[in-house]
């Protein structure tokens, strides 16, 4: 979601690309709810690290806990960022309901606009 809005929000500004350390497939929820706020990442696909070893970052920005403590450390002079965000898979994990599930996806969604609308000022 976060490489989604920063490509339909800073693209101007940023260059954004999104990885993990594992791949699990785009998630359904996560399209379903970008789609609703008007960003299509149905085109999108999981990445690894290592498929962007090539890439020289400036920022590399961790959206999660996890992330944060597996993040490798970088070789070159990125400034590594973390921002925690709540694990959509994980709040859902308990709903009752498909809409109860979509409700948690679309906060997370929502706070990472907001985040994604500071940028880059707030990485520095």
């Amino acid at each position: 979601m976060a490489e989604g809005w920063a490509k339909a929000l800073k693209s101007d500004v940023l260059e954004a690309y999104s990885a993990g350390v594992e791949t699990h497939g785009m998630n359904p929820n996560a399209i379903q709810v970008m789609k609703e706020a008007g960003v299509d990442i149905s085109g999108h696909h999981c990445k690894l690290l290592a498929d962007l070893k090539d890439i020289s970052f400036d920022f590399v920005v961790t959206v999660c806990d996890r992330a944060k403590k597996t993040c490798p450390v970088f070789p070159t002079k990125a400034k590594v960022v973390a921002h925690g965000f709540d694990d959509p898979p994980a709040l859902s994990a308990t709903a009752e309901s498909v809409e109860e599930a979509l409700e948690k996806y679309r906060r997370v969604r929502d706070e990472i606009k907001a985040y994604v609308i500071s940028l880059p000022e707030s990485l520095t």
